[in-house]
């Protein structure tokens, strides 16, 4: 492989690291929000919050839209697994790279979606259908971010798959 495609495989791969790392740390807040909203209901207390559910799940999106990537690089997905187990090493590849290249082409589509979608949430101050009526955009900003983290992770796994299937390591 070029050197071009290692050097983006090696800082990509860092990049996703590091976010996701961080990312892993988001299920913290969403429980301490979460512990909050209950122990804030319990007398003396009795406070009512109206945000904690919408914060809640916009904690939970961010985890698992800026761990995507992450996850990706650590091939922690679920999958089934019938034949490929028993395939050699190079036709693993081969069909990884193909399923990457897939990947990469319904993540482009999501993408442009995100984006369209966050410029909408910008221009036109898009806030949530609720009692308090957080603003959208900067959860979409993040959905932006992390789909375009797993994007470039995708990248970064067809070129380690297409070396694989060439009999390679990158």
């Amino acid at each position: 492989m070029p050197k071009a495609v290692k050097l983006y495989v090696r800082y990509v791969d860092a990049l996703n690291r590091t976010v996701g790392r961080f990312a892993m740390y988001l299920i913290f807040a969403m429980m301490g929000v979460l512990l909050y909203s209950s122990v804030s209901r319990i007398l003396p207390f009795d406070v009512p919050v109206i945000w904690v559910v919408e914060v809640a799940q916009m904690t939970m999106a961010a985890y698992y839209l800026l761990g995507g990537g992450y996850s990706m690089q650590l091939d922690s997905h679920v999958r089934m697994d019938l034949l490929y187990g028993r395939w050699s090493i190079k036709r693993r590849g081969f069909t990884d790279s193909v399923t990457a290249f897939c990947l990469v082409f319904y993540l482009v589509f999501l993408l442009f979606g995100a984006i369209s979608s966050t410029q909408y949430a910008i221009e036109y101050n898009q806030k949530n259908y609720s009692v308090w009526a957080p603003p959208m955009a900067p959860i979409k900003v993040i959905m932006t971010m992390g789909i375009a983290m797993m994007l470039l992770q995708a990248i970064s796994m067809f070129f380690k798959d297409l070396a694989r299937a060439r009999g390679k390591e990158i």
